[in-house]
């Protein structure tokens, strides 16, 4: 099996409601991949991280193989997520890929 953990910060000019409405869509439609794409396990995305944290949404996902990660990452439905609603809100990204 395959972890996929991604990192996000939000781009600064949002307020407090906008955040909480960015983070609401980038969770409800990457959760929303799951039973779409084949190979995907397990799919969460934590949009509360505690004040110690410099991030503010994780994305972990479990993958049946490498091979099953790269066909996420390039699934119509994956796309058009990450399109939609998290690279137009996210000023950087950390990505960490592992073998379990």
């Amino acid at each position: 099996m395959v972890k996929h953990v991604i990192l996000w910060k939000l781009k600064e000019e949002y307020s407090g409601t906008q955040i909480a409405e960015i983070k609401a869509g980038i969770k409800e439609g990457l959760e929303g991949l799951k039973g779409q794409i084949p190979g995907l396990i397990e799919i969460k995305v934590n949009t509360e991280p505690l004040s110690s944290s410099n991030c503010d949404l994780m994305l972990d996902s479990t993958f049946t193989d490498e091979d099953a990660l790269k066909g996420y990452s390039t699934h119509p439905a994956h796309v058009a997520v990450a399109n939609g609603k998290v690279r137009p809100f996210t000023a950087s990204r950390t990505c960490m890929d592992y073998e379990l």
